[in-house]
């Protein structure tokens, strides 16, 4: 929904987090599961294919992808009824873990707006 001028505005969230892989070969049977349900919108090559990619990588990255749907990111946004979301892409990438950066009070860059 645009504003009453007609022009639109955009936003786009980012954020960063970094998850501890306790065990892996769960991440990837759950994952598994998920590509083999009969749901799952995959031709049987496809499934094979998936099922490959999830067992060879050891990372974990491509399991955790198989688990988290790109929607399940708009539960950080339902609140607020000021905007609609338009687009919502999730990646997930291997890390060397959490950055030296990272704040302890989670003060959200300093916007005091704390849990």
């Amino acid at each position: 929904m645009s504003d009453e001028s007609g022009t639109e505005r955009y936003l786009r969230l980012t954020v960063e987090l970094t998850v501890e892989v306790q065990d892996i070969a769960a991440l990837q049977a759950a994952a598994l599961k998920e590509i083999n349900h009969p749901e799952a919108d995959l031709d049987d090559e496809e499934r094979r294919e998936q099922a490959e990619l999830v067992s060879a990588d050891d990372t974990g990255a491509t399991a955790l992808q198989w688990l988290i749907e790109p929607d399940h990111v708009l539960g950080l946004i339902e609140h607020v009824d000021q905007i609609e979301p338009r687009e919502a892409v999730l990646g997930v990438e291997p890390s060397e873990g959490p950055s030296d950066e990272e704040d302890d009070d989670h003060d959200h860059a300093g916007h005091g707006h704390g849990h």
